[in-house]
């Protein structure tokens, strides 16, 4: 017997969803109501639960896809078929857990996150732990079935390329271990450990309400936080007096209760990456940014006739990406100093457009670079936009594809906001900032229409682009979005 588990009702005027987080893999014995997964839509965070207890089986729609109300998501098997699928293939002997290739000229990473404690079964390939370099996030996979007997970097280590991470044992081993493994006995120890990845929501209500994982009792899975728990902990405080305040470190006055709701974290190698390199592009570019606003009725009705067919024959969804991205290459061939670069007293002109697309993720943000973008049409730009997002939010980007960028868009649009000023994205000398799409009243031919605006913002090095220039690339931004013809017939 089989229960299908399908999205819930998403809410008034949402209808559809991406699956953000799966806290169960095919295989897992599940309970009725446990939660199996988590999905985002643009204004709330919706939890599964299970519609029925048994072992879940085929996976439909994997982390990052998008669905619709009622979409089928998951199918949970009766119980009985636990045993199967739960049974690690066997492993001989023990097979040491290293440090994957992390990428050229990478040389060392942070350990994050292990996924797994000593004494845990793993199956072959089951993500064990993940590392943080100063570019990219990288998963370790197990590279056998069996049981973790060592862990060689606990989290927070830094290692480097030839490191050992733990130890696998054979899958014999499973069965020593499997009392030390019991849920009822494992469960108090977890919550108080970094080995349990908690519920996105719970994390997220936890920094809001400034509470620490340590303070939050975890009634998930295997000690998990869920949102609910996090609520529960915050009515409690306010219940209870004011725990006494640790030593405070020397950063100037705080008050006791103020520090004792406080919680110290080491950003991570790619947050601290990000955070220099922003602060070395002030500090050595003149930067100034320009604004301007395009009406988008004509790349929406464009968008709106064409999407489906587009769609059928290409297999891609037409964005507004696309549009912009072609804009701008036309944009940057009449004014070619935006896609130049300064090296030393030289000036590096680019004969091509290899264009970064500004992606936020988890960790932090990232530009994945589409390579000579001016040769390409729009369903090639999709396409690639589409698949390097996808990696970047899963944090399998190379170090190569976010290299060799000419020029950058970051859409802070898809976030909702209205205006503002975007930092240059090193050495390159433009970056286009896009927004999102709000009607406002417009004068058109001395009448007052409604009209979907953008404002674009366009921040530029000065030592190389004038206020010219710079004005004029956004113009030819603004007219070929506008007239999205022109595009076809580059003018």
């Amino acid at each position: 017997m089989t229960t299908e588990v399908r999205v819930p009702t998403l809410g008034e005027s949402v209808t559809e969803a991406t699956v953000a987080t799966w806290f169960k893999k095919p295989g897992d014995a599940v309970a009725a109501d446990e939660m199996l997964c988590e999905l985002e839509t643009d204004k709330v965070t919706v939890e599964v639960p299970a519609p029925a207890g048994g072992v879940l089986g085929e996976i439909v729609a994997n982390e990052g896809d998008t669905v619709g109300v009622d979409a089928l998501l998951a199918m949970i098997t009766e119980a009985g078929a636990a045993a199967a699928p739960a049974a690690p293939a066997p492993a001989a002997g023990a097979t040491d857990v290293m440090v994957p290739t992390l990428g050229e000229s990478v040389t060392e990473a942070t350990v994050s996150t292990w996924f797994k404690k000593v004494g845990d079964s793993v199956a072959q390939d089951e993500m064990l732990c993940e590392l943080e370099t100063d570019k990219v996030s990288v998963e370790v996979p197990a590279p056998a079935a069996g049981v973790l007997t060592e862990i060689n970097a606990p989290e927070g280590s830094t290692v480097d390329a030839t490191a050992k991470l733990g130890v696998i044992a054979g899958a014999g081993a499973a069965v020593a271990a499997a009392p030390a493994a019991a849920p009822a006995a494992a469960a108090a120890p977890a919550a108080a450990t970094k080995d349990i990845a908690n519920a996105p929501s719970a994390e997220k209500a936890m920094a809001e309400a400034g509470l620490s994982a340590a303070n939050v009792q975890g009634t998930g899975r295997d000690g998990r936080i869920m949102k609910e728990d996090v609520s529960a902990a915050i009515a409690a405080a306010k219940s209870a007096p004011a725990p006494a305040a640790p030593p405070v470190a020397a950063r100037g006055p705080v008050a006791a209760d103020d520090a004792a709701r406080e919680e110290r974290v080491k950003m991570t190698r790619l947050r601290q990456t990000i955070a220099k390199r922003l602060k070395d592009s002030q500090n050595t570019a003149a930067m100034l940014t320009t604004y301007n606003e395009v009406d988008m009725t004509e790349v929406m009705a464009l968008r709106k006739q064409y999407k489906d067919q587009f769609e059928k024959k290409h297999g891609a969804r037409l964005g507004f990406m696309s549009f912009f991205t072609k804009a701008c290459c036309h944009a940057l061939k009449e004014v070619p100093e935006v896609n130049a670069e300064i090296d030393g007293t030289d000036i590096v002109y680019k004969n091509y457009v290899h264009m970064g697309i500004a992606a936020g993720t988890p960790t932090g943000l990232v530009v994945p670079v589409i390579r000579d973008a001016d040769s390409m049409g729009f369903a090639d730009i999709e396409k690639a936009i589409a698949e390097k997002g996808k990696r970047a939010r899963d944090g399998k980007l190379s170090m190569a594809e976010m290299q060799g960028g000419t020029f950058t868009i970051s859409n802070g649009g898809v976030y909702g906001s209205l205006m503002s000023s975007p930092i240059l994205n090193p050495p390159q000398s433009g970056i286009l900032g896009m927004h999102k799409i709000q009607d406002r009243p417009m004068v058109i031919n001395g009448e007052i229409k409604i009209r979907p605006m953008m404002y674009l913002a366009l921040s530029y090095d000065h030592r190389i682009v004038d206020g010219k220039g710079a004005v004029t690339f956004l113009v030819r931004v603004k007219e070929a979005l506008e007239d999205p013809r022109r595009l076809l017939m580059d003018l």
